[in-house]
C-alpha cells in the first residue's frame, strides 16, 4: 500500500511542476470597481477559464457571470503565446483572442476586424 501512495504522490507533484503558465486563478483588471477571479484549466487541447468568483465595491458579491465561461479555447502558440477566443460580460460578445502571459501577469485581448482592432486587459495571477 506504502508504495502505490508515494507513487501517487509523486505523479500529483510532477503534474503540479509542468503544469502550463496560464493555468490558475487570474484576478481581472478592475472595471467600474468591480472584478473577478477567472480558474484557467485545460479543457481538450487548449485552456479555459471559468468566473469562480467576484467582487464588486471591495467585496464578494454574486454575479449572474458566476461559472460563465470567459477565456474560450486559448490553444499554445509557444514562447507564453495563445489564441482562441473571449468573452466580453458587458456586451455578451465573444471576440477573437489573445493572451500573453509573462511570470504572474498576463495580458488579455479580444479583437475584431481580423486583429486589427483590440482591448485589453491585464490580470494578475492570485494562486
Amino acid at each position: 500500500m506504502r508504495p502505490f501512495i508515494l507513487a501517487a504522490g509523486l505523479i500529483l507533484a510532477a503534474g503540479a511542476a509542468f503544469a502550463d503558465p496560464i493555468e490558475g486563478v487570474w484576478q481581472t483588471q478592475p472595471d467600474e470597481g468591480a472584478f473577478a477571479h477567472v480558474t484557467v484549466a485545460p479543457c481538450g487541447g487548449a485552456f479555459c477559464g471559468t468566473i469562480t468568483r467576484t467582487f464588486r465595491d471591495g467585496a464578494e458579491y454574486q454575479s449572474p457571470n458566476l461559472g460563465r465561461q470567459i477565456v474560450i479555447d486559448m490553444a499554445p502558440q509557444g514562447s507564453g503565446n495563445y489564441a482562441g477566443r473571449v468573452w466580453r460580460p458587458s456586451n455578451d460578445r465573444v471576440y477573437a483572442g489573445k493572451a500573453a502571459v509573462s511570470g504572474d501577469r498576463m495580458s488579455l485581448s479580444g479583437c475584431i476586424a481580423g486583429g486589427l482592432l483590440c482591448s485589453s486587459q491585464t490580470w494578475a495571477k492570485v494562486r
